[in-house]
């Protein structure tokens, strides 16, 4: 079973896809800020993160640049979540660090492909 570190600040979204992904078989843990998220990425040790773009304290790239840059957490995938769906914004998730990139709302089955490509991976 494949641990999830969801980072999310939105209560909403993070129970919805977390009860969803755990339906699926998915072991999920929530960070509801990214400096939360970066501190469990450490803590955790997840196989993979799903994370928010816009968050408070550091936002998602901030996060995802702190989490890549750490020894100990750099080859955890991380799958950029954004309302924001212009090509701008996958750009600069790829370029902070992020592994993959999904927009908001969240089609469950096409994240769950991009999710499971990854965790696949040499």
């Amino acid at each position: 079973m494949a641990k999830v570190l969801l980072v999310e600040d939105n209560e909403m979204n993070s129970d919805m896809l977390s009860r969803r992904l755990e339906r699926k078989g998915y072991q999920v843990v929530v960070a509801k800020d990214g400096l939360e998220g970066v501190s469990m990425a450490g803590a955790e040790s997840p196989d993979i993160i799903l994370m928010d773009m816009s968050l408070p304290k550091i936002d998602g790239w901030e996060a995802t640049r702190r989490i890549k840059a750490a020894p100990e957490t750099t080859s955890i995938p991380v799958v950029a979540l954004t309302a924001h769906a212009m090509a701008s914004d996958r750009e600069k998730a790829l370029d902070a660090g992020c592994d993959d990139f999904d927009t908001k709302p969240v089609e469950l089955g096409r994240l769950l492909e991009k999710m499971e490509k990854l965790l696949s991976a040499p």
